[in-house]
């Protein structure tokens, strides 16, 4: 084994929490008279943690159950999951976790899929939505118990679009169509991410990449990047970038910045973008000539693209993350399915208000009002420094579309069972690396599906 690929083995094991360490249990028992649980909190912004802490004082008051609440960047809860396991201290809960660490938690035999399936039909599995479900599931049952979404968009300035005569961009010929017709001097197309070892570059491509009919593997774990959808998704992204893009890298800061001064018809983002194009956050204020004088001059110009078709047409559909509760084998698992329940029905808006923008809801309301958390949730306050209702800062169809996105949302290797590969990826992202070579002219789109196709394969035979 080469010294790199050992090294990113290590890496990737450390992502995704290593197999066979042991059971969880990080009270020590699974009596149901035991009235306490450690629930691990994969956020560690103190405003939001204070927020969240509140939902859980109002449990605690209610069933008596005491809860300890640790926090944890979420880019440090794989390792921290590791030693635990090995130690044998695992919580008896864990969220908002992403459908990768799912994955690898129940791969590891540390999910407890019936205590979670208990859960959903419990709460009623027809309010929660079918993808969410169906993404987080294996052998049937859920893996953990799906929260809440965010989604990438297209976002794209309505009045430019109207101007130029343009068709909304819902079709990848639509999107490059638009990002060359519109690039100008000072202006580009779009803004899309284009650096080397960027996840953001490889969730972008992996939008465009599902709406086109490319998947990363097929249902034996066969990489499938050479495919001619596939290949047509390079070729697609090769000629948005250069015919349609400003040069230079492109980074999640970068292309909102520029989407912001005005100088880009469009932008990939994920949905957490819409506050902050409304002015509601400090450190990232539109500067576009016209948001001057009115700092929502953007939101009321953006138009929102949720889910997307490829050039042969097909079923639309988009990136996105599932986050998910993960109630922990041989923990406390009744009092931990009770917190659930609550944080899923009592202190489910409260939960979903944290951040409403990058939290739509997996569970669209109860078995007697079915809409009740769709509706509440358009009307949640987002913003950081300035809040305002969501429903004041855009237009109904928006906000439907939105609470929609998640039945339209897809990922690479979930649905084929190969969720390990999928994680494995993010030590050192092989896609983003080939299209950067690509867009620098070093491969034709073609080469830079091979190399990417190669890597990837030589990465999946590493963690087999």
């Amino acid at each position: 084994m080469k010294p790199r690929r050992l090294l990113a083995v290590l890496i990737a094991c450390l992502l995704l929490a290593a197999a066979g360490c042991g059971g969880g249990g990080g009270n020590d028992s699974g009596d149901s008279g035991d009235k306490s649980i450690t629930f691990w909190l994969s956020e560690d912004v103190a405003q939001r943690v204070n927020l969240i802490q509140q939902i859980v004082n109002r449990f605690q008051d209610k069933s008596g159950i005491q809860v300890k609440v640790v926090a944890i960047a979420e880019d440090q809860l794989a390792s921290q999951i590791q030693s635990a396991s090995a130690a044998g201290s695992l919580p008896d809960v864990m969220g908002p976790l992403s459908l990768g660490l799912v994955q690898n938690l129940a791969t590891d035999d540390l999910a407890d899929a019936d205590a979670a399936n208990e859960v959903v039909d419990s709460l009623g599995r027809d309010t929660f939505s079918e993808r969410a479900l169906s993404l987080v599931e294996a052998d049937g049952k859920p893996m953990g118990v799906p929260s809440d979404t965010w989604t990438q968009l297209l976002v794209y300035r309505k009045d430019l679009f109207e101007k130029a005569g343009l068709d909304t961009p819902d079709t990848l010929d639509k999107i490059l169509a638009a990002a060359t017709k519109l690039k100008q001097s000072g202006q580009g197309g779009i803004a899309a991410p284009t650096k080397s070892g960027d996840s953001f570059t490889e969730q972008t491509f992996e939008y465009f990449a599902l709406a086109n009919g490319c998947q990363l593997t097929d249902d034996q774990g066969a990489i499938q990047l050479t495919s001619p959808q596939c290949v047509a998704t390079f070729k697609f992204y090769d000629d948005m970038i250069k015919n349609g893009s400003s040069k230079g890298g492109q980074d999640v800061d970068t292309t909102r910045a520029a989407y912001f001064a005005g100088k880009a018809g469009m932008i990939v983002w994920s949905s957490f973008l819409l506050d902050e194009l409304a002015g509601l956050r400090n450190d990232a204020l539109p500067t576009c000539p016209e948001c001057r004088s009115d700092k929502r001059f953007l939101s009321k110009n953006s138009g929102v693209v949720t889910a997307i078709s490829g050039s042969g047409g097909g079923e639309p559909t988009q990136f996105g993350e599932i986050s998910n509760y993960v109630i922990v084998k041989d923990g406390n698992i009744d009092a931990a399915k009770q917190f659930v329940e609550f944080m899923m029905s009592d202190g489910y808006v409260d939960w979903l208000a944290v951040t409403p923008e990058g939290r739509f809801p997996a569970r669209s309301g109860t078995k007697d009002n079915p809409e009740e958390y769709n509706e509440a949730w358009s009307k949640l306050k987002a913003g950081v420094d300035t809040k305002a209702p969501l429903s004041e800062l855009y237009p109904p169809e928006v906000l439907t579309a939105l609470t929609k996105s998640t039945d339209t949302m897809s990922r690479w290797g979930f649905q084929q069972g190969q969720g390990r590969i999928v994680g494995a990826l993010a030590a050192e992202q092989p896609i983003p690396k080939a299209l950067a070579a690509m867009l620098d002219g070093q491969l034709t789109p073609d080469a830079a599906a091979k190399q990417a196709q190669a890597d990837v394969e030589e990465i999946a035979q590493s963690i087999k």
